[in-house]
């Protein structure tokens, strides 16, 4: 049975760069939990994109501590849609982390973050191909190998979630 959880709604980070960390790394836990869920169910491509999603949160909160040294590399304004608001590059990439960015803000973060963001890539490439026993799609060539490593995500993101929240 899965529960399902009440999140609060995501603090924007041009307003509250704490706030938006303790609601990232809850976002995480929840995630992990749920990707936990589905190994026990043997959904393993599901447990992947929800271990991936927690590793997004994790380094969206780590993010927070490199704010600066992001904004070297992310500079600029962005203006949101709707509202047409402006805020800084640097704090909509934190909002948003897109996975095209990932790698770059990881590498910035680095340690674990830098490391384990590469696994956390192959298994979002996993969850959309599936195993490929050639490694042409997918570098995962059986779920069971994709598996271990959804569980030493999951592992990873708990230790970071506890060593912040």
């Amino acid at each position: 049975m899965i529960k399902f959880w009440v999140v609060d709604t995501l603090p924007k980070p041009w307003y509250n760069l704490e706030d938006y960390r303790a609601v990232r790394l809850r976002e995480a836990s929840y995630e992990v939990e749920i990707a936990e869920k589905f190994l026990e169910e043997g959904l393993i491509r599901n447990a992947a994109g929800k271990a991936f999603q927690a590793w997004r949160a994790v380094v969206a909160a780590y993010a927070v501590d490199k704010v600066d040294n992001l904004r070297r590399v992310f500079p600029g304004v962005k203006r949101l849609r709707g509202s047409g608001r402006r805020v800084e590059a640097v704090v909509w990439i934190l909002a948003m982390m897109p996975t095209s960015k990932l790698k770059v803000i990881a590498s910035i973060i680095g340690g674990d973050i830098d490391v384990y963001t590469n696994i956390a890539l192959d298994l979002h490439d996993y969850q959309y191909n599936g195993p490929d026993p050639e490694g042409v799609f997918s570098p995962y060539p059986s779920d069971d190998v994709a598996a271990h490593d959804v569980r030493g995500l999951v592992e990873k993101v708990k230790e970071l979630v506890s060593k912040r929240g």
